[in-house]
């Protein structure tokens, strides 16, 4: 076990790489990734938020700190209704963790079940951690184990899950994520595109870990998938500041189930196709749909410009409107249907 999460929070299926990989900043890591080297072979520098930023953060987890829990409180009754005690909940690092926790203390605040919560890498290009998969296979029936994540952009690591389960029988794919407004997951709080708020930061609201890594150098056929723990970073940590908060705001489930996604015949790939159309756009993997896909592109990619829905949503966008003027990256009003915001990267061939 490492990083900064409790062991009767979750287990982590990953293999401390820290020291072993130095990470590259933001232009040289995107450079590398648009000429072919994957991404899950690198780390960035991660962004240390100002004072400003932080300050939006907060303000961000008091706004929302009502509706995710309620988004936790919906998914979690989903799950216990289908699997009751015998769910095995997988979250997919690293952005799933704290979900997956919230989700294990709601289950067992509300229906006195002390579910497993196990967390595991799968990567876009790459798939699950086979290592992973086998050690949870050893100790769960294949049809107990439910995947988390946090929401849904525009469906890659769902569309990741569904190949990948292929050559798993009797494991469902089906997601469970708190914000689905790509109308993707089996199981969903909502699909609205709302902000979560540890998706504003990165390793300091997930248990000071990396993403994850996959590189043959470090990973060996044994292996599980890496990530490097900062631990010189712990006297910022917030990561049980925001699981504290979510659960603080937890009320007994409700029967009714979560609303319907936006009135609308386009589906989330149309929308996604359509801005590549507008904007001329030839990479889909540069379109980033969705706030917290958005938030990712401001923190650790190269960003060209930020889409939102209005310029006036300081509730929803207020910690973009912030990162963007950091950034010095351009908003632009845009009519987004299933969405909030989304961010489209830079093109490095034009930079």
């Amino acid at each position: 076990m490492f990083g900064s999460y409790r062991r009767d929070d979750v287990t982590l299926l990953l293999k401390d790489i820290t020291g072993q990989i130095e990470p590259l900043g933001t232009q040289a890591r995107e450079r590398k990734i648009q000429s072919g080297t994957p991404y899950y072979e690198m780390l960035p520098i991660e962004y240390e938020p100002t004072p400003a930023y932080l300050h939006a953060y907060q303000d961000a987890l008091a706004r929302y700190a009502g509706i995710t829990a309620e988004a936790v409180g919906s998914v979690a009754r989903q799950i216990w209704e289908q699997k009751g005690d015998r769910a095995a909940l997988v979250s997919l690092a690293r952005a799933g963790t704290p979900v997956g926790i919230l989700i294990k203390r709601y289950l067992k605040t509300y229906y006195h079940a002390d579910v497993t919560h196990a967390s595991v890498s799968i990567i876009r290009g790459r798939g699950i951690d086979e290592n992973a998969m086998a050690w949870l296979l050893e100790r769960h029936a294949p049809e107990d184990l439910q995947f988390v994540d946090g929401w849904t952009g525009k469906g890659a690591i769902q569309g990741q899950l569904q190949q990948a389960m292929q050559a798993y029988p009797g494991v469902s794919p089906g997601l469970a994520v708190l914000s689905d407004p790509a109308c993707l997951a089996e199981k969903w709080g909502t699909r609205e595109d709302f902000l979560i708020a540890s998706s504003c930061l990165n390793s300091v609201v997930s248990g000071l870990l990396s993403r994850t890594v996959y590189r043959p150098d470090l990973i060996g056929p044994q292996d599980f998938h890496g990530a490097v723990f900062y631990d010189q970073w712990q006297d910022r940590d917030l990561t049980y500041q925001f699981i504290d908060r979510i659960e603080a705001h937890f009320r007994p489930p409700r029967q009714t189930p979560p609303p319907p996604g936006p009135q609308t015949d386009r589906t989330a790939a149309e929308e996604v196709t359509q801005i590549c159309r507008v904007f001329g756009v030839r990479d889909r993997n540069l379109v980033k749909p969705s706030i917290g896909e958005a938030t990712r592109v401001l923190l650790r990619r190269m960003p060209w410009k930020i889409l939102v829905h209005s310029l006036d949503d300081e509730a929803h966008l207020g910690h973009l409107y912030q990162l963007a003027r950091e950034k010095q990256v351009p908003l632009e009003v845009y009519p987004l249907v299933h969405y909030r915001a989304c961010g489209l990267i830079r093109e490095m061939a034009d930079a």
